[in-house]
């Protein structure tokens, strides 16, 4: 196949790009290559490539600041989804679509399962949440995936943070009353290429690694897998020691798979990427 990325300097787009890369034609584009909020520019580009699958790994995530920079966070992460479904739906090429847990208000104790309606508390959330919407109004070929707490390779992430912390010897605080599941960009990767594989119906899925934990408790697991034994004390998130936030988390933000086989083990997926990653 000739599988497009979008966004493919990222730290998912990365680990997509070489799991494809094994009997596909791959190209790889990023923003010196294309600029999805134009519309003009997405469906020209991308109808002259005539790929047979779109894979969009492109987004705008930085959450505090999403706040203050709402017309780029709804261009990037909504409109930019819009234009890239219209064009797949056209060349009738199949979308993968990545989206997050912030579309749901964190209220649900159980988490949320695939059919779960919106309900999102920051811009960040909405501007994903409209993204998602575009395309269930468009309806090309689609896989929307959601995922939570990415990590891996090539890319800022909490575990590389948390570290980092540690090795300056700072007092480090992490929330422990927010909860999710950590989730390995590579596991993740994998399992796009199965689902795309698998020719399961079209729609939303769910994929984490599993399992589901606090910040603080994957701090603390950090630590014990590497070997370090910093100061490190949980907090609540409105506790004044962090500073402030721009946008409001939700509290559990567990995504429940009901669709797939389930993902192995966070604790896992974290011990292996703490040995590939040689920290």
């Amino acid at each position: 196949m000739k599988i497009l990325i979008l966004g493919h300097k990222g730290m998912l787009g990365r680990e997509l790009a070489e799991v494809f890369s094994n009997g596909n034609e791959l190209v790889l584009w990023d923003r010196e290559q294309i600029n999805i909020a134009k519309r003009e520019e997405v469906m020209q580009k991308i109808g002259e490539l005539m790929p047979d699958v779109v894979i969009n790994a492109a987004a705008y995530t930085a959450v505090d600041r999403a706040e203050d920079e709402k017309d780029l966070a709804y261009k990037v992460n909504g409109c930019a989804v819009g234009f890239i479904s219209t064009i797949c739906k056209q060349i009738n090429a199949l979308l993968i679509h990545f989206s997050t847990d912030y579309v749901f208000d964190g209220e649900s104790h159980n988490g949320y399962k695939e059919n779960h309606s919106y309900k999102p508390i920051n811009i960040y959330g909405k501007s994903k949440a409209l993204g998602e919407k575009m395309i269930l109004d468009i309806e090309p070929r689609y896989y929307l995936i959601r995922t939570s707490w990415l990590f891996g390779k090539s890319g800022k992430n909490f575990v590389e943070t948390m570290l980092k912390l540690a090795l300056e010897n700072k007092n480090i605080k992490v929330v422990n009353d927010q909860f999710g599941s950590p989730t390995y960009a590579k596991d993740l990767a994998r399992e796009v290429r199965g689902l795309v594989e698998s020719k399961n119906p079209y729609g939303i899925y769910h994929l984490t690694n599993s399992g589901f934990c606090s910040w603080y408790e994957f701090a603390v697991k950090i630590f014990e897998f590497s070997g370090l034994k910093p100061d490190v004390r949980p907090v609540n998130s409105e506790s004044r020691e962090l500073g402030t936030t721009s946008a409001k988390r939700p509290t559990y933000s567990m995504l429940v798979n009901t669709k797939l086989p389930p993902m192995r083990l966070w604790e896992d997926a974290l011990k292996d990427y703490l040995v590939e990653s040689n920290l």
